[in-house]
Formats: C-alpha cells, structure tokens, sequence
C-alpha cells in the first residue's frame, strides 16, 4: 500500500529523534556512540540511552501502535467511526489497578507491581465483559457491558483519589493517570511487549472479517465469518494490547480515536487496510507527542496523555466539521 512506506519511513525517522533528543547535552555522535557501546563514551553517557531513552523510545512505539490498531479494530467490528479502544472497558480497568497498586504501597515495595496490578485489572475487566455480554451476545450489548465497566472502574478510581489520606500518594496517582513514558526502564518494556504484539497480532489477523462486516452481519456469516470468534478476539486482542499499554504508560487518550480518522481516506476506508496504517499512525503520532513534550516543557514535567488530548480533541472536532461540510 502507499500509505504504508510513507508511514514507516515516519515512525523510523520519529523513533530516531527520540533517542537523539533529550535534556541530556548529547550530540547525535555520542548518543549513538553509547547507545551502540562504541568507544569514547562514559557510563553516564551509556545509562542515558540505554536506560531513559532507549526504553522511552520503545515503549512510545510499543503504546502508540497498540491504541492506534486497537481503535481502528474497534471501529471497523462496530461500524462507528466514534468506537475507540477504552469502549470495552480495559482502559478505566487497567488504571483502577495502578492506582491500588500505588495507594496501598506496593508499588513502592516492588518496581514492578504497579504495571502488574495494572495489567490484572484489565484481565479482571475481560472477563467482566465476557460474562456480561455473553459470547454470542449482540453489539448493543457489548457496547453496553463496556461502558458499564468503564464507569464502576471510574467510579472506583475516583473513590479511591477521594479516600486517600496521603496527599503525596493521590498527586502521585493523578499524574500517572495524565499518561507518560518518562521514567520507565527496560523492565517495563519486556513486561508489556509480549501481550501488546500478542494482542496486535491477533487484531492484525481480523482484517478480512472487518471487511465481510461492512456488509452486514448477515453478509458476513454467508462468507463464512464467525461473529462469535470475531467479537471475542476482538475483545481478546484489545484488551491484552491497551491493557499493557495503560499498564505501562497509563491513561493515553484519542490516538486511538483520532488517528483511524486521519488515515481512514487514504486506505479508501478498508478496514483491513486501516488496521496496519493506524498502527504505523499511533505509533508516530505517540512518538511526536513525546518528543514535544521534552522540547515544549523540560523542567515542568508536562505530561504525555494531557499533550495529546489538548491536540487530539480540537483536531477531531475539525474532522467533524469535515465531515459534516462534505456532507451538506
């Protein structure tokens, strides 16, 4: 496909400028040099990319192609162009998790217990759905299932900021709720690479049965499409694949809304095709906001999921727009 390659070359170029920039004063020689284990740089040198950015950099790409497939999946099994990943659930369940994880203070006595209670919290929530909405249940009723779990584990969430009796502890849990990737390790990344590539693998293999959907449920029966296995490996993939993400890097908002809408035209609005274009399109569009918010606000500490709602909301109230004029 076209889009593709233009695509790739543009995740490739933003995933280099992310091991380049930063507020260490690195020149792109000592950064590869380290990066690499070439001769001349320092340990500090070598921690800094291997430790800060080379795992921000992986994860950026890791997070932004799990939202980016996940909400064009999710689109394309309901024909709703508004569909985006946390419909299910997953999102709200997953920082339900972190957030006890972090006012009961595990995560201060295990590095790793935060994106591990964050990702029991999205297994919880698969679940809740499955038995909600039944494995041959309808669309409405999946719909439905979801959103009733997003708003107990909101509620939850915000019943536990509101009980919290250390200050320090709630500002903390309000900040990863804002969604970053500072600070993260390699430790994080190994943890949610495998259920984020098992999760897009399977949402990438749904390709053909999106396309049967847009016909109709009926259509797609007759062409030999499993409704059933299609909903709960949609439901599977999806939740294995934003779970981790959110796990990792906490609550990160319209990549999977928007960008499915920006490419959506130029794969002629094919869900099969859409599927590896909006991975490719959430990836970068991650990566670029990271790399901004290490350029706009260095010492302020500006976070990921603010930077890209600020950007994401008006530019989706533009496609809109758009789309409403094209429509006149």
């Amino acid at each position: 496909m076209k889009v593709l390659a233009p695509l790739a070359v543009l995740v490739a170029l933003l995933f280099a400028a992310s091991l380049l920039i930063g507020p260490a004063d690195l020149t792109p020689g000592q950064s590869l040099a380290a990066l690499f284990g070439g001769g001349g740089a320092s340990e500090a040198m070598v921690l800094v990319m291997r430790e800060i950015r080379l795992p921000r950099a992986l994860l950026g790409l890791l997070v932004g192609g799990a939202l980016g497939l996940s909400g064009a999946a999710m689109q394309g099994f309901l024909r709703n162009p508004l569909a985006e990943p946390g419909l299910i659930g997953v999102t709200g369940a997953a920082a339900l998790g972190a957030v006890l994880a972090l006012q009961t203070g595990a995560a201060l006595a295990f590095a790793l217990a935060l994106p591990l209670a964050a990702l029991a919290g999205a297994a919880c929530a698969v679940g809740l759905i499955l038995l909600l909405a039944g494995p041959r249940g309808s669309t409405l009723t999946l719909i439905l299932a979801g959103i009733a779990v997003s708003a107990l584990a909101g509620a939850l969430t915000a019943l536990v900021l509101n009980l919290s009796p250390n200050p320090y502890a709630a500002t903390e849990m309000m900040f990863w709720l804002m969604g970053s990737l500072a600070d993260r390790s390699m430790q994080h990344v190994w943890l949610a690479a495998p259920p984020i590539l098992l999760g897009c693998a399977a949402l990438l293999r749904l390709g053909r049965g999106l396309d049967a959907l847009t016909l109709g449920e009926d259509a797609a029966a007759a062409m030999g499409i499993r409704p059933t296995r299609l909903r709960i490996t949609l439901i599977l993939g999806t939740a294995a694949a934003v779970g981790a993400a959110t796990a990792v890097a906490g609550a990160i908002g319209f990549v999977g809304l928007v960008v499915p809408h920006l490419l959506r035209r130029a794969v002629g609005a094919r869900p099969s095709a859409l599927l590896p274009a909006s991975a490719l399109g959430g990836a970068a569009m991650v990566l670029a906001a990271d790399i901004a918010v290490r350029l706009i606000a260095p010492a302020r500490d500006l976070q990921l999921g603010v930077l890209t709602s600020l950007v994401g909301a008006p530019l989706f109230l533009h496609l809109i727009w758009r789309s409403r004029r094209d429509e006149a």
